[in-house]
């Protein structure tokens, strides 16, 4: 039987967290099975080889390890059952987001300490197994077996980059915008939009076929220069229009854009809405069927000939919030 993993959402945005998991398991593991969700976490069941590969793309989740086992916070006795790996062993708690606030932590971790002490030996310092208790629901034990490196994410931000515009996705958000789709390792990915490259860099980094447009050929220009600062490839790429994108590149398995918005955006005297229009037009016509565009734009938008599968918002500062729109050709 597969085991069952615990992922440790990291918070931030929460919807958007757990959608992220959830597409990046269905790419990768195939067949598996949602066990069981809830405030910062979520189980799912799939085969153990599709754990490097989920978390190798992953972006909004800390952690990844085997369920130990679940309890409320006067139910310890569970612990019994638990057997863990060979090897030292130190328990870390995280209370999500202040839950169970009436239940000293420091209390439970020995009450589970002591228990799993009786056939592993505890070493808080570099020990050879970290189990990690998340406070939530309920109490979720589980093993540390992979930490997601967000730290890596932060040398390819915006500012580290050659070429660059302040206003641009994180590349955190840049890879939960790509998995949202669900887009695999070789499929060809588009953005129609790429300004300078955010997207494409982070597509290409997770073994995708990048296609860059833009109808600022600077942009192009900037987007060739940050992909070869960062060693990789663009598959193609062409200074032009949005409505002319279908013919230009053929069917094309994902869509991931961060369209033009605000008071600085170029539009050439056209009324961004109708921009938003005919892109929405073009992503019908280029995407093939069972592909998805994943979109983001300051407020919710429709489509006649796509269906929206998923909508998730991200409350930025003031007034300004980011909606993270997957559309899916069926």
């Amino acid at each position: 039987m597969c085991p069952v993993y615990f992922f440790e959402l990291s918070g931030e945005h929460r919807d958007m967290c757990a959608a992220e998991a959830k597409k990046c398991i269905a790419a990768e593991a195939g067949d598996y099975k949602i066990v069981s969700e809830g405030p910062g976490y979520i189980e799912a069941q799939f085969d153990e080889s599709a754990l490097d590969p989920i978390a190798e793309r992953i972006s909004l989740t800390h952690r990844i390890g085997r369920t130990l086992c679940t309890f409320d916070p006067d139910g310890a006795d569970a612990v019994e059952s638990v057997e863990l790996p060979e090897g030292t062993f130190a328990v870390r708690a995280r209370r999500f987001e202040g839950r169970m606030k009436d239940v000293d932590s420091q209390d439970l971790v020995r009450k589970v300490g002591g228990i799993l002490s009786r056939h592993n030996d505890v070493k808080l310092k570099e020990p050879d197994i970290e189990v990690h208790m998340v406070m939530s629901d309920r109490v979720h034990l589980f093993l540390g077996e992979k930490t997601i490196d967000r730290d890596i994410l932060e040398t390819r931000k915006v500012s580290e980059r050659p070429f660059f515009s302040p206003i641009s996705l994180h590349p955190r958000y840049a890879r939960a915008l790509i998995n949202l789709t669900g887009a695999k390792k070789g499929d060809r990915i588009l953005d129609p939009f790429c300004g300078t490259g955010g997207i494409i860099i982070e597509a290409a980094m997770m073994g995708m076929r990048p296609i860059a447009s833009d109808f600022d050929e600077n942009m192009i220009i900037g987007t060739q220069e940050n992909m070869d600062f960062y060693g990789l490839k663009l598959t193609d790429f062409d200074t032009i229009d949005i409505s002319d994108v279908p013919d230009r590149f053929g069917e094309v398995d994902a869509i991931a854009t961060d369209p033009p918005y605000g008071r600085s955006t170029h539009t050439g005297g056209e009324p961004i809405d109708s921009i938003y229009a005919r892109a929405m037009k073009a992503f019908a016509e280029v995407l093939k069927i069972g592909g998805a565009a994943g979109v983001v734009l300051p407020h919710e938008i429709s489509s006649d000939t796509l269906t929206l599968e998923e909508h998730c918002i991200q409350r930025v500062h003031g007034s300004l919030s980011r909606h993270y729109h997957i559309f899916r050709r069926e």
